[in-house]
């Protein structure tokens, strides 16, 4: 039987227009509140044989909330924006318009001296490749929303421009199935 991997992104830790590059704030009070709201529908996902998270502080803080007790995986952390952590993307566009133009098309591309998309997209590809599929193993991982959406664009086989347009939302939750290059999705709504 094919393992089954479901992936949470992590509540909220800031205003969305204060996001920052590979932040690592802990869940607001917004967040907190979201989970508390969500976790009905959340906290089965405890039964999960596997349960993981990123390390960041978001995600351990939701996974807890949830009883999760999960393992942290250093795979499931966010994109290494290398010399833009902690900037928000128009304080980088301003001084390096250029560098986030080539970022933004090209997938092969870090001008920040971190990751590039496709290195991000594979390393997260990778993780969930080695994910057991002993007997319809069930996995629960909660992570960033762009580990979220490396994921789906690795499971889908689309190409890494497709990370671009998905928009995964605090809390939502996304189904893999299937083992070693062989992906379907389920996209689920919580609130």
């Amino acid at each position: 039987m094919p393992v089954r991997v479901t992936l949470l992104a992590a509540a909220r830790s800031a205003s969305l227009l204060a996001e920052r590059f590979d932040d690592d704030r802990p869940l607001d009070h917004t967040g907190w509140h979201e989970v508390e709201l969500a976790s009905p529908a959340l906290v089965p996902l405890a039964a999960a044989e596997l349960r993981y998270c990123a390390p960041t502080a978001r995600s351990r803080g939701t996974a807890e909330a949830l009883g999760l007790a999960p393992l942290s995986q250093l795979a499931l952390r966010d994109c290494d924006m290398g010399r833009w952590r902690g900037r928000t993307l128009a304080e980088v566009t301003a001084v390096e318009p250029g560098a986030v133009d080539a970022w933004l098309r090209d997938p092969r591309s870090a001008p920040h001296g971190g990751e590039s998309l496709l290195a991000f997209i594979s390393r997260v590809g990778g993780w969930l490749d080695t994910r057991p599929n002993d007997d319809g193993a069930t996995v629960v991982a909660v992570a960033e929303p762009a580990v979220v959406r490396a994921a789906l664009v690795y499971a889908l086989k689309a190409p890494p421009s497709t990370y671009w347009n998905i928009d995964v939302r605090p809390l939502s939750t996304a189904v893999l199935t299937g083992s070693v290059g062989r992906w379907s999705v389920r996209l689920d709504a919580v609130a």
